[in-house]
C-alpha cells in the first residue's frame, strides 16, 4: 500500500502537521493512542491533496469511533472524500452508485454536498447517471424541502432529456416535488407522448398517470355535447315548472344540432400513442392505459380497453382482484363495452371468494332484458355452492336484477321464495332479507308470501332475517290481519331472549298493531313495552318510553298523539338496490384510493375538465438554434457524440449521432445541411435557410412582404412535382428499381424489399380533418436520391363538397438528427378526389414520431408519423458463412433470445417466412438446416446489421434470436416478430 512507508517513517518522529510521537509498544501507541489530534487537524488532513494524509485521517477517525468518541462533525468531510471521488469516476456505474449511496444518507448536514452531486449528475454524459440523479431528487426533497427551487431547476433540465431511460424517473421526481408546476410539462408534452412506447414499464405507468391529470386541465371533454344533452334531457323530464321544461327541451334541441367537438390534436396524440400499450404483458401498464381511456377518451372509443382488461383476468388472482374492482366501476357507466365478454366473467369453482363476489358484481351490472335469462340460469348454479358468503352475495345479486329489470321481478321473487325451504339457515336468512326489499315494491300482490314468511319465525334464528320478517308483518299488517297478532304473541314470549335488532322490531310491530288493531293487541303491546322498559340496552329502553308516550294517550302525552298513525304507518319508498361501486368513479381508476374506496395518503384528485380550452400554443416547442445553422463548422461544434451507445440501452434521437461511425461518414450530414444536391437528396437545408431568413427579418418585414415570401415558397414546391391521382404510381426515380441492388451497404449488397400485405395507418381522421382524411403506409420502396430515408406513401382524400387547395407539409417538429423530405405541394384537390404522394423521413433508426403540420389554404392540422421498428431497415444479401461470422461478433448485450410456441397455422416454411417478413423488411439468408430460418437486414440510417434466427424445435416449440448492434431495435423487433407469428 502506497501510504504504508510514509506511515512507518512517521512513527519515529512527528510529521510536518505536528503529529504525535508513537511509542514502540504496540499496545501503547499506534492508531489507538489517546493523544490524537483535534478535529480541526483531521479536517485539514482530509482536505489535503496527499492520499497518505487522507488515509491516516480516516484511520484515526475509525479509531475514535471504535472507542466510542463522537466524530459526527467530521461526517461531511468523510463523505466528500469517499462519495465525491466516486462521483467523478470514469465508470458510469460507479458514478451512479456513488450518487445513490450519497442520496440515501439521511443526514441534513450533507444536503449541500448532495445538491451539488445531483446537479453535476444531471449534466452527465451517461443517461444511466442522469436517471440516478432523477431518483435522488425526491430523496433530497424529503430530507430538506427548502431545496425545492433548486430541485425544480434540475427537474426542468432533465425533463428536456430526450432519452427514454431518463423520462420515467424525472416524471416521478416531478410528481413528488412539484406536481403543481404544470408549465414544465407544456414544452415536453409531445416528446413524452412519443417516447412513451419505448420507456420501461415502471416509467410508462408514472408518465401515463401524470399525462392523465395534465390532459384533464389542458383539453376540453370529448363528451361535452353528450353530457350537456343528458343534463338537458333530465331537466326536460323532471322540470318543476312548465316554463323550465320548455326551456330545457329547447336547449336539448339546440345541443342536438350542435357540431360535434373536434378533439385537440395533442389530445388525440396522447390517446393514439398509449393505445398500443394495451397489448403490454405488464398488468400495471394496461391498467394505467385503461384508466386514461376511461377518463379521457370519447365514449365511442372507450370500448378498446375492454379486451385488454378481460385478457388480464387470466393472470394471478391478485391481478384479477384489482382488474375486477375497476371493471365493476366501469361497467356501471359503460355497460356496453363489456357485454361482448359476458362469459369471461362467469365464475369458476377454483376462484377465491373475493374474486367470485367481484365477478358476480360485474355480471349483475351487465344484466339487461336481453341477457337476463342467461345470467339467472348462471346464478341458479351458484346457489348450490358450498361457499356460504358467495351464496349470500348471489341472492343479493338476484334481488338487484329483480329491482332493475321489471319483467323478471316475479320470476326472481318466486325463486327466492323456493329458497325459504332450503336446509341452510344462512341461505334462508339472506333470501328473507332480499324478499323483504322486493315486496316493498308491490306488497298488495304478494300477501301470500308475507303469510308464508310469518310462519318462518319459529324456525329462522338469524337475527337480521327475524327482524326483516317482523318489519314486513308490521308494515303490511292490514294484509295479514289474523296472523300479525299471533306473531306478536309468540315474539312477546321470547322477547327477553332475542337479539337487540329483533327486540326493536318487536316494539315497532307492537306499536303498529296497537294503532291498527287495538282490540286484539292492546294488552300484548303494554306487556312488550313493560319488558322493554327494563331492558339492559338503553336504545331499547329509550324506544319503549318514546313509543309509550306517542301511542298511548294520556294527559301529558302532548299533541303528538294524534299524529302517531302518520308517523308509524306512513308510506315508505321502496329501497333501491344499487351496486356498492356506484360512487367509486370519483376516485381515479387504478389508484389505491379506488381500491380501498377511501382517500389514501398522497392521493391527488383528478381535475375537472376546463370550461374553455387553454392556449394550445404553449406546447409548441421552438427548434433549437443550432439545428438551423447552415455552417458546417458551427454544427460540428454544437453536436456532441453521445456517451451512451445504442447497445447500452439508449433509444431515441441521440442514436443518430452513432449512425455515422462506420457506415456513412459524418461529412454527409453537414453537406446535407450546407447545400442541396441536384437530385433532391434533401430539402431540409433550403427550408432551414428560408426559416432563418424569415426569423431574421420578422421584425422589419410587413405583412405584404411575408405574403410574397410565402407565395414564393409555394412556387418552389410546385416546381418539384404535382398532383398524383389514386392508382397512378409515384415515380421513384428516372432509373426506377435498377439502382436499388447497386447500393453498397458495407460488404453486402441490398436486396429488393420484402413485400407482403401493406398495413395502412390513419394520419388524419375525416372528422378531425373536417372532411379531409389522410392515410399512410410504409411502401418499403427506396426513397429517390437518399437511401438513408424511409419512403412513406401518403393517400389524401377530399370527402368534402368543396375544393381543397394548397395541400402541403409545414413546420416539421423533429427531434435532433431527424430529417424530412416533404412531398410536392398539391395545388388543388377536387371534391371526392384522392391524391397519392411520397415523402421521405430519416428516423435516425428510432421509432420516435415525426411531427409536422399538414396544411391547406384554410387550415393547419397537427399530425405525426411513427414507424414500426421493422420498417427502419432494408434487406441485405449474405451467405450462410458470412451470417455465422457476423452473428459471432454480435453476442452478449447485442443478442436477444425468446422462446415461443408456433400456432398450428404458422408451422410451414411459407407461413413462417411470410409472417417474419411482414413484421420486418428483411431478406432471407440461405440455410442448410431444415428447422432453421435466417434473415438479415441493415438499418436504413446507420447501416447497423440486424440478424434474425428462428429455430423450430419439437412440436410447436421454437426459439427466436435477434442479433443487432442496436439493442433497443433488437428488443422491439423480437416483440413484433413474436406477435406476428402468433397471429
Amino acid at each position: 500500500m502506497a501510504a504504508s512507508p510514509a506511515y512507518g517513517e512517521e512513527k519515529g518522529g512527528s510529521s510536518s502537521l505536528g503529529e504525535p510521537e508513537y511509542g514502540h509498544d504496540p499496545a501503547s501507541g499506534g492508531i489507538f493512542a489517546s493523544d490524537y489530534k483535534r478535529h480541526d487537524d483531521l479536517k485539514e488532513m482530509l482536505d489535503s491533496n496527499k492520499d497518505s494524509l487522507k488515509l491516516e485521517a480516516m484511520k484515526r477517525i475509525v479509531a475514535m469511533i471504535a472507542r466510542g468518541k463522537n466524530a459526527s462533525d467530521l461526517f461531511p468531510a468523510v463523505v466528500k472524500n469517499v462519495a465525491c471521488k466516486n462521483i467523478e469516476d470514469p465508470n458510469q456505474l460507479i458514478r451512479a452508485s456513488a450518487l445513490r449511496v450519497l442520496s440515501s444518507i439521511r443526514v441534513p448536514i450533507i444536503v449541500p454536498i448532495m445538491m451539488l452531486a445531483i446537479k453535476e449528475a444531471a449534466s452527465d454524459m451517461s443517461p444511466y447517471v442522469r436517471k440516478t440523479a432523477a431518483h435522488a431528487i425526491p430523496k433530497l426533497y424529503s430530507l430538506d424541502s427548502d431545496q425545492k427551487d433548486q430541485l425544480i431547476e434540475v427537474i426542468e433540465k432533465l425533463l428536456a432529456d430526450k432519452t427514454t431511460l431518463v423520462a420515467g424517473s424525472v416524471v416521478m421526481a416531478f410528481e413528488e416535488v412539484c406536481p403543481e408546476r404544470i408549465d414544465l410539462i407544456h414544452k415536453n408534452y409531445r416528446k413524452l407522448c412519443n417516447l412513451l412506447i419505448d420507456v420501461e414499464e415502471w416509467g410508462q405507468v408514472v408518465i401515463i398517470n401524470m399525462l392523465t391529470r395534465y390532459a384533464r386541465t389542458q383539453f376540453l371533454s370529448p363528451n361535452q355535447n353528450e353530457s350537456l344533452l343528458e343534463e338537458s334531457a333530465e331537466k326536460a323530464f323532471y322540470g318543476s315548472e312548465e316554463e323550465d321544461t320548455k326551456d330545457a327541451k329547447a336547449e336539448a334541441a339546440s345541443l342536438a344540432k350542435r357540431k360535434p367537438y373536434v378533439m385537440d390534436p395533442d389530445h388525440r396524440l396522447l390517446l393514439r400513442n398509449t393505445k398500443p400499450l394495451l397489448q403490454s404483458r405488464n398488468a400495471a401498464v394496461v391498467m394505467a392505459v385503461a384508466q386514461l381511456y376511461f377518463h379521457l377518451a370519447p365514449k365511442a372509443e372507450v370500448g378498446v380497453i375492454a379486451k385488454a382488461l378481460v385478457r388480464l383476468l387470466r393472470s394471478h388472482s391478485e391481478v384479477q382482484y384489482v382488474v375486477l374492482q375497476n371493471v365493476a366501476t366501469m361497467s356501471i357507466k359503460r355497460r356496453g363495452m363489456f357485454e361482448p365478454y359476458l362469459k369471461s366473467f362467469y365464475i369458476r369453482s377454483t376462484d377465491p371468494t373475493q374474486i367470485k363476489i367481484l365477478k358476480l358484481e360485474v355480471l349483475t351490472n351487465l344484466a339487461n332484458e336481453t341477457n337476463i335469462s342467461t345470467i339467472l340460469r348462471e346464478f341458479q348454479t351458484y346457489i348450490r355452492s358450498m361457499d356460504k358468503d358467495f351464496v349470500a352475495a348471489t341472492i343479493q345479486a338476484i334481488g338487484r336484477c329483480a329491482t332493475n329489470i321489471g319483467k323478471v321481478r316475479d320470476t326472481c321473487l318466486n325463486g327466492l321464495v323456493q329458497l325459504l325451504s332450503n336446509r341452510d339457515e344462512l341461505v334462508v336468512a339472506e333470501s328473507v332479507v332480499v324478499i323483504k326489499k322486493l315486496l316493498q315494491m308491490q306488497p298488495a300482490q304478494h300477501s301470500e308470501i308475507i303469510k308464508h314468511m310469518a310462519k318462518l319465525t319459529d324456525n329462522i334464528q338469524v337475527p337480521m332475517a327475524r327482524a326483516s320478517i317482523l318489519w314486513l308483518i308490521g308494515e303490511y299488517c292490514e294484509h295479514v290481519p289474523k296472523i300479525a297478532p299471533d306473531v306478536l304473541r309468540k315474539m312477546a314470549k321470547s322477547f327477553t331472549n332475542e337479539e337487540d335488532i329483533v327486540k326493536l322490531q318487536v316494539i315497532n310491530l307492537a306499536a303498529k298493531l296497537y294503532l291498527t288493531n287495538s282490540k286484539q293487541s292492546k294488552l300484548l303491546t303494554q306487556y312488550v313495552l313493560n319488558l322493554a322498559k327494563y331492558d339492559q340496552n338503553y336504545d331499547i329502553r329509550d324506544r319503549a318510553r318514546f313509543i309509550r308516550q306517542l301511542i298511548v294517550p294520556t294527559e301529558k302525552s302532548g299533541a303528538l298523539n294524534k299524529y302517531a298513525k302518520k308517523l308509524f304507518l306512513a308510506q315508505k319508498p321502496a329501497p333501491i338496490l344499487e351496486s356498492s361501486f356506484k360512487d367509486r368513479d370519483h376516485f381515479q381508476l387504478g389508484s389505491l384510493s379506488h381500491l380501498l374506496n377511501a382517500k389514501a395518503v398522497g392521493y391527488q384528485e383528478l381535475p375537472d375538465w376546463p370550461d374553455e380550452a387553454p392556449d394550445p400554443s404553449v406546447r409548441n416547442v421552438e427548434v433549437p438554434e443550432w439545428t438551423k445553422c447552415t455552417s458546417r463548422e458551427k454544427r460540428k461544434e454544437k453536436v456532441e457524440k453521445p456517451f451512451y451507445s445504442d447497445s447500452e440501452g439508449e433509444s431515441g434521437p441521440t442514436e443518430s449521432a452513432d449512425s455515422g461511425e462506420s457506415h456513412h461518414e459524418p461529412e454527409s450530414d453537414s453537406e446535407e445541411s450546407g447545400s442541396s444536391s441536384s437530385s433532391g437528396t434533401s430539402s431540409s437545408s433550403s427550408e432551414e435557410e428560408d426559416e432563418e431568413e424569415e426569423e431574421e427579418g420578422s421584425g422589419e418585414q410587413s405583412e405584404e412582404k411575408e405574403g410574397e415570401e410565402e407565395e414564393e415558397k409555394r412556387k418552389k414546391r410546385k416546381e418539384k412535382g404535382g398532383l398524383r391521382k389514386a392508382g397512378s404510381p409515384q415515380p421513384l426515380s428516372p432509373m426506377g428499381w435498377a439502382w436499388w441492388p447497386m447500393l453498397s451497404c458495407g460488404p453486402w449488397q441490398l436486396l429488393s424489399p420484402a413485400f407482403g400485405a401493406v398495413r395502412t395507418y390513419e394520419l388524419l381522421h375525416r372528422m378531425a380533418g373536417e372532411g379531409l382524411s389522410v392515410e399512410y403506409c410504409f411502401s418499403r420502396r427506396p426513397f429517390p436520391g437518399d437511401p438513408h430515408m424511409v419512403a412513406v406513401q401518403i393517400q389524401i382524400s377530399n370527402n368534402t363538397d368543396a375544393e381543397v387547395k394548397s395541400l402541403r407539409v409545414s413546420e416539421p417538429k423533429l427531434l435532433a438528427g431527424m430529417r424530412i423530405q416533404e412531398f410536392p405541394e398539391i395545388e388543388s384537390l377536387a371534391p371526392g378526389d384522392t391524391a397519392s404522394v411520397v415523402m421521405g423521413i430519416d428516423f435516425c433508426d428510432s421509432t420516435q414520431a415525426a411531427n409536422f403540420q399538414l396544411c391547406t389554404h384554410t387550415r393547419h392540422f397537427y399530425v405525426s408519423i411513427q414507424p414500426p421498428v421493422g420498417e427502419l431497415m432494408a434487406p441485405v444479401f449474405m451467405s450462410e458463412n458470412e451470417f455465422r461470422k457476423e452473428q459471432g461478433k454480435l453476442t452478449g448485450m447485442s443478442e436477444i433470445t425468446e422462446k415461443l410456441t408456433l400456432p398450428e397455422k404458422c408451422r410451414s416454411d411459407h407461413a413462417i417466412v411470410q409472417q417474419v417478413t411482414s413484421a420486418a423488411n428483411v431478406g432471407r439468408v440461405p440455410c442448410g438446416a431444415d428447422n432453421e430460418y435466417r434473415f438479415a437486414a441493415k438499418t436504413v440510417t446507420s447501416g447497423s446489421l440486424v440478424l434474425i434466427t428462428l429455430e423450430w424445435r419439437e412440436g410447436a416449440a421454437a426459439q427466436l434470436t435477434v442479433n443487432s448492434e442496436k439493442m433497443v431495435i433488437g428488443t422491439m423487433l423480437v416483440k413484433d416478430i413474436i406477435q406476428a407469428l402468433a397471429q
